[in-house]
């Protein structure tokens, strides 16, 4: 192998080799970082579905004739946690759940009882504390998306993402601010 033109084509074609391996590994990479920040997600969001029939059988208590707001955030809930599309579509959902659960927090504000109950005080911070859970999970998985995106699109990795058919991932967001509020809970007592 003294003819350094065959040298060369050896080098150009194990260097491209090992970048083609390379990159299609970031690809696999990325797409498994992408399916375990969505599964972060996906248990926080079950633990909020877990929580809402509780918060709405303790407010049902105090507030009998508020049973259409309590059913409606009940089939939203239901409506949220039998979506398994994409994140766009489930992002689309838990909006409209959380307006609804809005809703329930808004009602508790006439019942001065309710808002002093403790099994409901308690869940109020609970499901605070898995909304703040969620926001954590979901900027992981934006950032996954981020990358995965960024590779997807980028020149030279982009014809590595067209050979295999690597999809475009969404985003999961939220579409308002309205939508970004998440409960809070006064745990100070209120001087009368």
């Amino acid at each position: 192998m003294d003819n350094p033109f065959l040298i060369g084509l050896v080098v150009v074609l194990v260097l491209s080799l090992v970048w083609f391996i390379a990159n299609y590994n970031r690809f696999v990479r990325l797409q498994n970082h992408l399916k375990e920040s969505w599964s972060d997600i996906d248990v926080e969001l079950k633990r909020r579905y877990e929580l809402i029939p509780n918060l709405v059988a303790t407010v049902k208590g105090y507030a009998k004739h508020e049973q259409e707001t309590l059913e409606k955030v009940i089939q939203l809930r239901n409506r949220a946690m039998a979506n398994h599309g994409a994140a766009a579509s489930q992002a689309a959902d838990e909006g409209v759940m959380l307006q609804g659960l809005k809703g329930v927090f808004a009602l508790a504000e006439g019942y001065p009882e309710l808002k002093a109950d403790a099994n409901f005080l308690a869940l109020q911070k609970e499901l605070s504390l898995t909304e703040d859970r969620i926001a954590a999970a979901r900027r992981f998985f934006n950032a996954n998306v981020r990358d995965l995106r960024q590779l997807r699109e980028m020149f030279p990795s982009s014809i590595i993402a067209s050979i295999f058919k690597i999809e475009e991932p969404t985003f999961f967001e939220l579409e308002s601010d309205v939508e970004r509020v998440v409960p809070r809970v006064d745990l100070l007592p209120k001087d009368s």
